[in-house]
């Protein structure tokens, strides 16, 4: 049944983004954008968050306690959505614009780790795996 397969799809596409920006944090220039926001200790922030982010999306993609992992994306996503993306104290109608989508898209993002928590990963995952063993 195809059906079976849109968990892990699922999964694939929300965990690629947080593996992406994980490894971006660690090893980019994440730093220096955190710092010109004013977030305090950017330098230590920045790739701690960095490892939250890849470890809950790698966790999540391969459905390897997926329900942790999707907890770690959420303690992720909390301080930086409000800290980075705190539309509401930008006074460029454009910049505010941008940050508004920002902010809202990590709401949602939030959303679906708590769907994940509560669901768990689904069939094809090495969560479902162990259940079955």
């Amino acid at each position: 049944e195809p059906m079976k397969f849109l968990p892990l799809i699922g999964r694939i596409l929300f965990a690629f983004l947080f593996i992406l920006s994980g490894v971006g944090h660690l090893f980019g220039s994440g730093v220096d954008y955190a710092s010109a926001a004013g977030i305090p200790a950017a330098h230590v922030l920045v790739p701690v968050g960095g490892l939250l982010a890849l470890l809950g999306g790698l966790s999540v993609a391969l459905g390897y306690k997926a329900r942790s992992g999707a907890w770690l994306l959420i303690v992720f996503l909390l301080p930086v959505t409000f800290s980075m993306h705190a539309f509401w104290t930008v006074t460029d109608p454009m910049m505010g614009q941008m940050q508004m989508a920002l902010f809202m898209k990590n709401i949602a993002l939030m959303g679906t780790a708590l769907m994940i928590t509560f669901l768990g990963s689904g069939p094809f995952s090495l969560d479902a795996r162990t259940a079955k063993a």
